[in-house]
């Protein structure tokens, strides 16, 4: 279960998304539209692990982020960037395709382990209720690997462009649209 908190962000998520956005080479120019977002609960319960789906410049992004207590050694080059959470504090966000956690996540959600979050929101130190899912991510059979590709490797691309193959994946859908967001090799 994702604990979402009645707080305040400083910088907010779309304002630190777009600023790292702005320095990617692969993101092109222009308004981010956020298309919607889906959780992972870290199993130790340290991390939160949030991905975002938007559009910018006329290609659909998948943004795995990863929100930490602490900075993550040797990571200095994943850092999105650095908020304030009114409720938690100081928080490290990290790009979720260099962050272990949320590779796992990924893994066992590939592997059929792992469903995404249930988003239950807090408010005042106490449950008041569920948030509905804006994206929904089901798992599905994908095509046995070329020669060469086989293994246990996890698949995250940041760019949507074309569907990763692999003999599992993930599917994300949202209202207009969906996508392969994963694949496990």
């Amino acid at each position: 279960m994702a604990i979402i908190y009645d707080a305040t962000l400083t910088p907010d998520k779309p304002t630190l998304i777009g600023s790292w956005l702005d320095g990617r080479p692969w993101t092109g120019e222009g308004p981010d539209e956020v298309l919607g977002t889906y959780r992972f609960d870290d199993p130790k319960g340290e991390v939160g692990v949030e991905v975002f789906l938007l559009r910018r410049a006329g290609h659909l992004h998948h943004l795995p982020l990863t929100y930490r207590g602490a900075p993550l050694p040797d990571h200095e080059e994943y850092l999105v960037g650095t908020l304030e959470h009114s409720v938690l504090g100081a928080r490290w966000v990290y790009d979720g395709t260099a962050d272990e956690v949320a590779l796992d996540c990924f893994r066992r959600a590939l592997n059929g382990e792992q469903e995404q979050a249930e988003l239950e929101v807090w408010k005042d130190g106490r449950s008041v209720g569920r948030r509905p899912q804006k994206v929904l991510i089901t798992r599905e059979a994908g095509e046995e690997p070329e020669v060469g590709e086989s293994g246990d490797r996890v698949l995250v691309p940041h760019v949507l462009e074309s569907e990763p193959r692999g003999r599992w994946r993930l599917r994300a859908r949202w209202d207009g649209g969906e996508a392969v967001v994963a694949a496990l090799t």
